[in-house]
């Protein structure tokens, strides 16, 4: 037994910090924590565990789990088109902050902020180019830009991808995510649901065929116009679609809403959704339908 008026031992500098440390002094340095790039781990939200990015990159950022991330514009449109290849379609421009709005912040700053954080001029991104061998055009919405909200620019872009795929006599196809209309425009913003359908009209009197993506989540305005007016309607695994949200229409009719309302799957078992399809397997399966779609005009002509 140590006597107890004898000084505690002091543990030698090489050998604090753990094994590691004892066996390779300078490893603590080289992996410190302030040298780990920012951004190398995403936790899974439905579990919670910490996914390590490249891996989630090449699963086409599906978590193990089953989730189906949301994903920006250039990846949507990088995944969908073969070898990651197409042509980009500019967006007319149009007058921004018509209505001279703030919520708080003046709507410039907002639209100026969410230009930097994402990178586009607004919500919508147009790519023409072949999707497993089927020249069409492309549309993806962004919800990481201000929620993915309808505004102008949206329905402009909508159209400008609408007349693209008319002009070149080949199907369109639309991504939706969005929570619904830009506040930021009032009744600019609803009257995009008229000029969007419209749009689709144009592609029905082309007998150009128009099929809808539907991505977590598609709610609002944009489930009211042009997201329901496909000829076919595909959605991703767990995505959220309707008009109100939930907890909305649970309190407006004070009942509990069944398992998985308003989710892809529910959605497909009641015949609003034609298929559920995993990102990885989006660009045959549109392939094909397009393919087929576009082998009906011909015959047809």
């Amino acid at each position: 037994m140590a006597d107890k008026n004898t000084p505690p031992t002091k543990t030698p500098p090489e050998r604090r910090g753990g094994w590691l440390s004892r066996f390779a002094p300078g490893v603590r340095k080289i992996v410190s924590r302030r040298d780990t790039p920012d951004g190398l781990w995403v936790k899974d939200p439905d579990t919670g565990e910490m996914l390590y990015r490249p891996d989630l990159e090449a699963a086409l950022w599906v978590t193990p789990s089953g989730r189906h991330m949301r994903i920006g514009a250039s990846k949507r449109l990088g995944y969908t088109f073969d070898d990651g290849d197409y042509e980009k379609i500019s967006s007319p421009e149009v007058e921004e902050d018509p209505l001279k709005f703030s919520d708080g912040k003046p709507y410039r700053e907002r639209l100026a902020a969410a230009r930097k954080a994402v990178g586009t001029r607004d919500v919508m991104s147009i790519g023409y180019g072949e999707i497993d061998g089927t020249p069409a055009v492309a549309i993806v919405q962004d919800f990481a830009f201000m929620g993915g909200s309808l505004g102008m620019a949206a329905g402009e872009g909508f159209i400008a991808a609408a007349q693209a795929a008319v002009a070149r006599q080949v199907p369109m196809v639309c991504f939706t995510a969005a929570g619904g209309a830009r506040m930021q425009e009032g009744a600019l913003s609803l009257m995009q649901m008229a000029r969007t359908t419209l749009a689709v009209q144009e592609l029905k009197a082309a007998q150009l065929p128009f099929v809808v993506v539907l991505t977590d989540p598609t709610t609002g305005g944009v489930t009211a116009s042009y997201a329901m007016l496909g000829d076919v309607h595909l959605a991703e695994p767990g995505a959220l679609i309707g008009f109100a949200g939930p907890r909305v229409i649970e309190a407006t009719i004070r009942e509990k809403l069944p398992p998985g309302f308003q989710r892809a799957e529910y959605l497909e078992q009641k015949g609003m959704v034609d298929r559920v399809v995993t990102r990885a397997d989006l660009p045959k399966t549109l392939g094909q339908v397009l393919s087929m779609l576009m082998d009906g005009k011909r015959r047809a002509a």
